[in-house]
């Protein structure tokens, strides 16, 4: 998982990543220079646009675009990685200059939408009107005003503690030097992860969520402010607005996205039924009831959204062994560098080229001790050549896998970066995400062979599928509603469904309708559950993860089809090849220039988002769940 800046958040070239510079005209499109005078110059509205003018005034736009991108991005990155008053001010400034460009421009554009423009300079147009998904009305103040909430917001959460001291020895080193007990969102998170007492589990959960009350007035507040935005732009809501985003028309999108889910539904509802089971084994029927929702905070994570930190509870005790990496990266002596390192070998393996020397000057790589930095983990792509991660590194398999995740964004960043500064994006948003995630499908036993971490005497065998599978599962599965619940919250708070004072009431209602989790403990009316999820404050469209984890399986068997693999899905990692990583790149390059099933076909040679590679990737431990859960009670 990644922090996307607001700045980015802002315009869709960047929904994805951090920021877009580059201004070097021999890299992108012909640019008209402007002067200042001119970039603010607007053409009579009553005077017939011309197709030269709309050519005009897309070069001038990729200008502008591509100065204020230099500037904000490096604004955005010193204040993710030194969060003070005073980068949060320059913050705010920075996006507040950028959301009065990005309205100008789409207002700008809508001059144009008579004119029967060729389909690359429609598509571009299409953008720029779409180009932010928290769009400030044209009006003074507005924004300013919407920049410094979302400024605000952001560094709420990332400034956010709870005041707890745990009994548990295990988390005595949280305490040293820290003789209040004020723990961050990390350490309150490895407690969630590592303790089994329920108490303190719900204890903690509650806890962190003290932190997002305060955001709920400046979120309507914002809410408002960016409705009245988009229906400047002719949409209904924001939400409208996002999914207009998926070339196609937004209830169009809204009815893919229900399709993919109810393509991998049964597989999930098998999964949490088991896991239910095996809960409520570990803490009775008090705390687990085997006909209800299950409490969020046993689940080992945070938010509810990955329950790999529980495999010892749920581990099938027939299942086969299961691999330590976690383990085998300390036996090994990696530390953080050599983590990353080890995660760029898998792209140069497949005939990328290295990354360049600056990412390895500029990233940054492990927590500071002596200032607040944003953790949340992140790629960016700063300029031509300058791409970085920043990412609070812990050596364990998560972060492991997630440098490979945020390798692929730096990797696709490079690979589309000779694309107009307009398509320098992902051909969706789902597809950013799951280029990595594809990538760390491939981490499999005889990966962990060739880059030396596993012996290979140490390779579980087939008999032993059902806990690798069960590992795999309890992140990638049990992702999927919580990846589809968050914009389906976000869309019925845009279009009013939802009202201030159903916020929270609303973000449980779905969390058990998609999910079949429920809070440990009745919520008092002040809370703001969706706050205590970075994405809600620091406003980043949540659809794109679901997607990924639809695309991520789809582009591993599109791969593995190509490379030749005759074993099953779950054994295959296209380490090593080439004919993969040419077909991959060519992919990449597109960007956002042609709409996504374009590029789709491009890789898969099919132009329909499938869930059904998720299905055959876990065919193995769907029978296996549904041998267990029979006779029990399922559904909730």
């Amino acid at each position: 998982m990644r922090n996307i800046l607001m700045l980015a958040a802002s315009f869709t070239t960047l929904a994805i990543v951090g920021c877009n510079t580059d201004t070097d005209e021999t890299k992108t499109d012909p640019v008209v220079k402007t002067t200042p005078e001119q970039k603010t110059e607007k053409a009579p509205s009553d005077t017939p646009a011309t197709s030269q003018e709309a050519k005009e005034f897309l070069e001038a736009a990729q200008t502008d675009l591509a100065e204020i991108y230099d500037y904000a991005g490096k604004v955005a990155w010193v204040k993710a990685n030194f969060v003070t008053e005073d980068t949060n001010y320059l913050e705010a400034k920075a996006n507040e200059e950028f959301g009065l460009l990005s309205t100008r421009l789409a207002n700008e554009a809508k001059r144009f939408n008579e004119l029967n423009l060729p389909e690359d300079m429609a598509r571009k147009m299409d953008i720029i009107k779409r180009g932010s998904n928290f769009p400030a009305p044209d009006r003074d103040g507005a924004a300013k005003e919407l920049a410094e909430i979302m400024t605000e917001l952001d560094s709420m959460y990332a400034s956010g503690s709870f005041n707890y001291i745990s009994p548990d020895p295990q988390f005595a080193s949280f305490y040293e030097g820290n003789s209040d007990g004020e723990l961050n969102l990390g350490q309150l998170s490895q407690i969630i992860a590592q303790s089994r007492d329920p108490v303190e589990l719900q204890t903690v959960w509650e806890g962190w969520r003290t932190v997002s009350p305060a955001m709920k007035k400046k979120y309507a507040d914002m809410v408002e402010i960016v409705n009245e935005g988009s229906k400047e732009l002719g949409y209904a809501d924001t939400g409208m607005l996002w999914r207009a985003g998926y070339d196609m028309e937004g209830e169009a999108f809204a009815a893919e996205a229900d399709r993919l889910w109810g393509q991998v539904k049964p597989l999930y509802d098998e999964l949490h039924c088991y896991v239910r089971a095996e809960l409520n084994e570990e803490y009775g029927d008090e705390v687990v009831p085997l006909d209800q929702p299950i409490r969020a905070d046993l689940l080992g994570n945070m938010w509810g959204q990955s329950w790999g930190n529980i495999y010892e509870i749920s581990a099938p005790e027939d299942g086969g062994k299961n691999i330590d990496l976690t383990g085998l990266l300390g036996e090994k002596e990696y530390d953080e560098l050599r983590m990353v390192k080890v995660g760029e070998t898998f792209f140069t393996s497949m005939g990328f080229d290295p990354l360049p020397e600056t990412f390895w000057t500029r990233s940054l790589f492990v927590k500071p001790a002596d200032r607040i930095v944003q953790c949340h983990a992140s790629a960016w792509d700063m300029d031509y050549d300058d791409y970085r991660i920043k990412m609070c590194i812990n050596i364990n398999a998560e972060d492991f896998s997630t440098i490979h995740h945020e390798l692929g964004h730096n990797f696709y960043q490079r690979a589309y970066r000779d694309q107009p500064i307009f398509y320098r994006n992902g051909a969706n948003d789902g597809f950013h995400e799951a280029i990595g995630d594809m990538i760390a499908l491939s981490i499999t036993p005889d990966y962990l062979v060739e880059i030396g971490l596993l012996d290979s005497a140490d390779v579980p065998g087939p008999d032993d599928d059902i806990a690798l599978l069960m590992r795999q599962a309890l992140d990638k599965v049990a992702f999927l509603p919580f990846g589809i619940m968050i914009d389906q919250w976000r869309w019925k708070v845009f279009s009013g469904e939802y009202e201030p004072s159903e916020y929270n009431d609303g973000w449980w209602e779905l969390r058990e309708q998609y999910q079949g989790i429920r809070p440990p403990s009745a919520r008092p009316s002040s809370a703001f559950d969706p706050g205590a999820k970075y994405h809600i404050p620091g406003n980043t469209p949540y659809m794109r993860y679901f997607l990924a984890h639809i695309l991520q399986f789809q582009f591993h068997k599109a791969a593995c089809d190509m490379a030749g693999n005759d074993g099953p899905l779950h054994r295959c990692s296209v380490y090593g090849n080439k004919q993969v990583g040419d077909r991959f790149g060519a992919m990449m390059e597109m960007g956002a220039s042609k709409p996504w099933p374009d590029a789709l076909e491009a890789f898969t040679g099919t132009r329909d988002m499938d869930g059904s590679a998720v299905v055959e990737y876990f065919a193995p431990l769907m029978e296996y769940l549904e041998e267990e859960n029979e006779g029990r009670i399922c559904g909730w």
